[in-house]
């Protein structure tokens, strides 16, 4: 009785099922969406997860899943984190202060992480659910496809190549998601004893020139400063020609100590290089003490938190 327009698109098979097989969906979120009008309360029961990728491909089986109202990422929630192949959670997550007349511009973005012991979260898929779907005073009970999000273990390279160019073109189909919007997907560790804050610039996805409708040639700069924003060190990725969703792949090692890292501001900036005029700065973020946003406060946070284990995050690139 309940159709989600949404859902047929998503798990529409692609036009070469043997190239994406492993990786075409990422398995299923089973859902009930509850709104309120008269609290304005929109109450959301993460049931459980199936047909997620097995352990041999996501290299644990222990699961949590994240919710964020969409576009304002004001409003969030995680589940416990749950084991084994069919992960059930059964918990709920309550949104506030929505007015029945604001649903129609709202979703909720669902994104599964794999929690791994060593390697901190890693997010294996998401699902945007558009709240225009929903009727109010009825529990509706959904099944949600997973979209992967290729941040799969190096291990998987082969298995990530292909991921990497099938969630590039279904992303740009996420319009609420990302709007096209430049991300940049970040890696993070700090280990304590050694005072070695690890980054990695793991790839970019909806890079483009301002002036030219021409793939860009983009860098990652990345700069670190101290409390009074001086620079301590610098340094920069090589260049990836022609790609909007450039995949780099390269770490960068900067020593701090401990009692500096509550002190220093990292920032990294993406350029896109043009060949005549100079360069332009596509975007920009900073982790640390002056972080540019909540969503990078709570990388820094958790990197923290997570004992010299790397927690990889996408951020949304902020304009010059």
């Amino acid at each position: 009785s309940f159709s989600l327009q949404e859902h047929d698109e998503v798990s529409s098979v692609p036009a070469h099922p043997r190239a994406h097989e492993p990786i075409c969906k990422c398995g299923e979120l089973d859902v009930i969406f509850n709104y309120k009008a008269s609290s304005q309360k929109l109450v959301v029961t993460v049931l459980e997860a199936k047909g997620i990728p097995d352990k041999d491909r996501s290299g644990v089986n222990t699961w949590k899943v994240h919710t964020v109202l969409m576009p304002s990422k004001k409003q969030r929630g995680k589940t416990s984190v749950q084991r084994g192949p069919i992960p059930i959670f059964k918990d709920k997550i309550t949104f506030s202060k929505l007015e029945p007349e604001e649903l129609s511009s709202h979703a909720i973005r669902f994104r599964l992480y794999a929690v791994h012991k060593m390697i901190g979260e890693k997010m294996m898929g998401e699902q945007l659910f558009y709240l225009s779907n929903i009727c109010w005073e009825e529990e509706a009970r959904v099944t949600l496809v997973l979209e992967p999000r290729s941040n799969l273990s190096s291990a998987d390279s082969q298995l990530s190549l292909s991921a990497v160019s099938h969630s590039d073109s279904a992303s740009s189909t996420q319009s609420l998601s990302h709007g096209g919007v430049p991300e940049l997907l970040v890696g993070l560790s700090y280990n304590a004893t050694t005072g070695r804050l690890s980054v990695e610039m793991i790839k970019g996805s909806h890079f483009r020139n301002l002036a030219i409708n021409k793939p860009p040639d983009t860098y990652g700069k990345l700069c670190l400063l101290n409390s009074v924003g001086q620079e301590m060190s610098r340094c920069k990725t090589s260049i990836r020609q022609g790609q909007p969703n450039p995949v780099y792949k390269e770490t960068f090692i900067f020593q701090v100590a401990l009692f500096q890292l509550s002190e220093v501001t990292l920032m990294i900036s993406i350029y896109n290089r043009r060949s005549m005029k100079r360069k332009e700065m596509i975007g920009w973020i900073s982790v640390g003490q002056n972080s540019s946003g909540e969503e990078e406060q709570s990388h820094w946070q958790e990197m923290k938190e997570s004992k010299g284990t790397q927690v990889c995050r996408w951020h949304t690139l902020l304009e010059s």
